[in-house]
């Protein structure tokens, strides 16, 4: 059996970004994870990192990879009706930028930092079961690479394994509330080897439906279509993909699509949830364990990595000076900035997305969201109140 002060299950950024924390700070700590070192450091997910998180990379001497090869955006482009509608964050923003750094380039870093400070990260080990949350004693049941099985004994857990992990399962369903949405509509995530056609995100607004288009690196654009909620990757071919786009981005004056091969394709299945608490006994939630946000906005990212420093600023506070004070708070702390995002992404989804499509009620719903969008555009405090959120700098 081993013993530790803090047991994490989940090597993605929020986990990754607990334990590099824990571990400067000489709070003991092991980190579990299921999946192998290469496919960690290479999932694909999120890549927009908001200005309040880079400036918490920042803090913790933890931003050198984004400042020396991630992407500035200082503005957004939206598309409506064959035209581009820029909007810049300056001078409303006064010099706050977005950052574009792949969410797996970031947890490559945290690996290599944590892993650089002698700390303990078991890859391939399967967390299997967390008992014991009730007491001072908790329990993580792992299964080692070898097929075997053991127990490690913590002080405290952090669950920072997802949605479907292990984790939050453990939390008995009558301590937890879930409020949940469910979106109308699914987007097609799709993954092309095709360098990016701008060099800021672009949100088009059409009536078959929304088109977002993301720089990822020099060589490697993602895109999201907006399609029915019953939609498979089945349904969408490389070349109704590319048809797709090209219609959805049109505009009015010369301007160049890069296409490439198809390298992934992904349903994204639009929905909004919330758990509250996050934290049961001496197990706490972070990231997608507690809560999830549609890709909108790339808040999912940048919510959880300001999740993991609150809630490792409080486990030093217990650990190194015995003061429960911040860490008793994590919960409620971390919900009322939970919630601001959710709301915020509910509004996004509304501007962005296509309200209605197939239904007698779309040409109505779509006007009314170009109505939006212009607001957005004409009104400085419209503007900057959807700035202030989108940029991360409240």
């Amino acid at each position: 059996m081993t013993h530790t002060q803090v047991g994490i299950v989940g090597a993605g950024p929020a986990g990754m970004l607990v334990a590099v924390l824990l571990r400067r700070a000489g709070v003991d700590c092991v980190v579990v994870e299921q999946r192998d070192r290469e496919y960690v450091e290479q999932r694909s997910r999120g890549g927009t990192v908001e200005h309040r998180v880079v400036d918490l990379l920042r803090r913790h001497d933890l931003a050198g990879g984004l400042l020396r090869t991630g992407a500035v955006e200082d503005r957004i482009e939206f598309r409506m009706a064959g035209r581009r509608y820029p909007l810049r964050y300056d001078p409303i923003a006064q010099g706050r930028t977005h950052y574009i750094y792949p969410q797996q380039f970031l947890v490559r870093d945290l690996v290599e930092a944590y892993l650089a400070d002698g700390g303990e990260l078991r890859f391939e080990t399967p967390a299997r079961a967390v008992t014991g949350i009730a007491g001072d004693s908790p329990r993580i049941e792992v299964e080692s690479a070898a097929g075997g099985s053991e127990v490690i004994e913590c002080d405290v857990v952090v669950g920072t394994d997802g949605e479907y992990g292990v984790a939050r399962r453990t939390i008995p369903p009558a301590a937890l509330d879930c409020y949940e949405h469910q979106y109308e509509y699914a987007w097609l995530a799709v993954l092309a080897q095709a360098p990016p056609s701008s060099d800021c995100v672009i949100n088009s607004i059409h009536e078959s439906g929304s088109c977002v288009h993301v720089r990822r690196t020099p060589e490697i654009s993602r895109f999201y279509l907006q399609c029915p909620r019953d939609d498979t990757t089945a349904s969408w071919p490389d070349e109704r993909i590319w048809k797709e786009v090209r219609q959805r981005l049109a505009l009015d004056e010369p301007w160049t699509l890069h296409e490439g091969p198809i390298l992934s394709t992904g349903m994204v299945r639009m929905r909004s949830l919330v758990c509250a608490p996050m934290r049961h006994g001496s197990l706490f939630l972070a990231g997608d364990a507690a809560h999830v946000v549609p890709p909108v906005g790339g808040k999912g990212f940048n919510v959880a990595l300001a999740d993991a420093e609150e809630l490792a600023l409080g486990l030093i506070e217990r650990f190194t000076a015995a003061d429960e004070r911040r860490l008793d708070a994590y919960s409620d702390t971390r919900l009322q900035r939970i919630w601001r995002i959710q709301e915020f992404v509910h509004w996004m989804m509304d501007l962005v997305n296509t309200p209605g499509l197939g239904t007698p009620a779309a040409p109505f719903l779509h006007r009314v969201q170009m109505a939006r969008l212009e607001r957005v555009l004409a009104s400085e405090a419209y503007g900057a109140a959807f700035l202030e959120d989108y940029i991360g700098w409240w």
